[in-house]
């Protein structure tokens, strides 16, 4: 990531002759040298060389008749920002600046045609996407790459007059923030890398380069571990059941992995520290795997809130409060480490991360919601089943949590009694519309993880029970088991229609559905979707009404 560009080169300059110039001056090139007509590429071993070659030979040295040009190598547009500024005419100078597309102004409210397409405004709105497919606009979502490091190399990081930070920023195609005015007197600050993964990585390197040779100039012993902040709804994935994925990454990289503790987080905190130890190369090999492993989480959670709020009619959103603990599911906007910009009331996985300006992780907006449903919505009912250890903890002290929940959310929560004495499981009986399914589930979840029923290295995944009738166990199914297939692929969930049921009395059978809160939800509105227009088509064909597909 040390390359150089060198300009305005006579035609008659050879590779051999940029080798010598930079060989005499005593700058270690390395063996490539791109030479294309009237400008060359050239790499330095580290950026010390890089910006001692700029000092040294631009516009200062001349070759075969003409003073060449140095400086890092840029996309044109930011060339020919650097070009520009300074530049007069008519007895104006020119100041150019290049604006990041995550630093633009917040779109204005958008609303939709008639068709309800979406608005030539709507469709620019997004950061860094064009008006395609929201599954398009979901992959460039902005994820920043977050590290934590001490903050006595801090300055060295940034550099004399910023130039080193400038230098990076420049070099890796990011955005870089450090939070050095936060936390007064704190030994670690945060630092936010916005770019492309690969931006991201490269950046991270280069800081901890940054931060070995400090070490090493102020003869620090200790080793410089790389830290990696993660919000902690993303944690569990990256650990993976019973910490597969993470004994994978330190396998495959090399590295000693630990994450801090749960009992570190607070509402104002819902980070986790996730550290890696191990050479320079080993930690930034590490760090391409985390990542990778958390954005995909990431971007899978915002798939499912676009889904779920397209999936439940008359969701209103902006009443939603889900856990006690104002920790979100997703990241919320924020600045330094531990300081959102809105503090979180309760835990409300749509709202407060997609309006907030600025936000440390860029979220779409949800979708807008029709409220066109006069009906009253259908009574649903739900089985969810909690560990056994746990039911005390719904209960509450003389039953007050669970009447609380049941008001809160406008649902019947009640707890099955137990089939013997020793099980593992109990069962949580919800009827309620979809909005008080969505809630009351929210929050069972929630207290879950709150209450440590689940390990610092387990997420929360529930198995989740709903009837259907039997006559559309087989649509749920799918030929050759097609639509349990896609279902599990789009909402994450396990889904098992169990064979050889014999319907109850209302000839209705069950299906099992299991994984986190988001996908269990989205597979619960899918299948719904299916009763439903199972139950449409039995009606027009008890009616003598001939079916019929709509296209939208």
């Amino acid at each position: 990531m040390n390359k150089l560009y060198v300009g305005n080169l006579s035609p008659s300059v050879t590779v051999e002759d940029l080798k010598q110039l930079f060989g005499e001056r005593k700058l270690p090139l390395t063996d490539e040298v791109l030479l294309k007509s009237g400008y060359a590429f050239v790499d330095f071993p580290d950026q010390n060389w890089a910006i001692k070659a700029i000092e040294t030979l631009s516009g200062k040295v001349e070759l075969h008749g003409k003073v060449i040009e140095v400086d890092y190598s840029v996309p044109k547009k930011l060339r020919a920002v650097e070009k520009l500024t300074g530049q007069t005419f008519e007895d104006y100078s020119f100041k150019v600046s290049y604006i990041l597309d995550m630093d633009a102004a917040p779109p204005l409210p958008a609303t939709r045609n008639r068709r309800g397409g979406r608005t030539s405004r709507e469709q620019d709105s997004q950061p860094g996407t064009s008006a395609g497919s929201l599954a398009h606009r979901q992959k460039q979502q902005d994820f920043p790459l977050r590290m934590l490091v001490p903050t006595q190399f801090v300055g060295a990081i940034i550099g004399k007059e910023g130039l080193t930070i400038k230098n990076i920023t420049k070099q890796t195609q990011s955005k870089v923030d450090i939070h050095r005015k936060e936390n007064a007197g704190a030994a670690e600050k945060p630092i936010s890398i916005h770019s492309t993964p690969e931006g991201c990585s490269a950046a991270c390197r280069m800081i901890m380069d940054i931060m070995q040779k400090e070490a090493d100039d102020t003869k620090v012993t200790e080793d410089i571990p790389l830290k990696i902040l993660a919000h902690n709804s993303l944690v569990g994935r990256l650990i993976g059941k019973e910490g597969r994925n993470l004994k994978k990454i330190e396998e495959d990289t090399e590295t000693k992995i630990t994450i801090s503790s749960l009992q570190d987080l607070t509402i104002y905190n819902p980070e986790r520290t996730i550290i890696v130890k191990g050479s320079i190369e080993a930690c930034c090999r590490a760090e391409v795997e985390i990542m990778r492993k958390l954005r995909e989480a990431y971007e899978n959670d915002i798939a499912a809130i676009n889904q779920q709020t397209n999936l439940i009619p008359g969701l209103s959103l902006s009443t939603l409060g889900i856990f006690s603990t104002g920790l979100s599911v997703l990241p919320p906007a924020a600045g330094p480490r531990g300081v959102p910009s809105v503090l979180p009331a309760a835990y409300n996985p749509f709202l407060g991360h997609s309006t907030q300006l600025g936000g440390l992780y860029s979220v779409p907006p949800a979708s807008a919601i029709s409220h066109q449903h006069t009906q009253a919505p259908e009574q649903e009912v739900v089985y969810l089943f909690i560990p056994t250890q746990a039911v005390g903890a719904i209960i509450g002290k003389k039953g007050q949590h669970i009447k609380q929940l049941a008001r809160f959310a406008g649902a019947s929560i009640k707890i099955a009694p137990a089939e013997s004495p020793d099980v593992t499981q109990r069962m949580v009986i919800i009827t309620g519309p979809p909005e008080a399914q969505f809630k009351a589930q929210g929050r069972i979840f929630g207290k879950l993880k709150e209450e440590n029923f689940f390990s610092a290295k387990e997420e929360v995944k529930l198995e989740t029970h709903i009837k259907v009738p039997s006559s559309a166990a087989g649509r749920v199914i799918g030929k050759g088991g097609k639509t349990v297939n896609e279902l599990q692929n789009l909402t994450s969930a396990e889904v098992i229609v169990p064979r050889d049921q014999t319907p109850d009395e209302n000839d209705e059978v069950f299906v099992k559905i299991s994984g986190h809160f988001f996908a269990s939800q989205t597979a619960q509105r899918k299948i719904r979707e299916i009763i439903q227009q199972v139950k449409q088509q039995e009606q027009k064909h008890q009616q003598g009404t001939p079916v019929t597909h709509h296209s939208k």
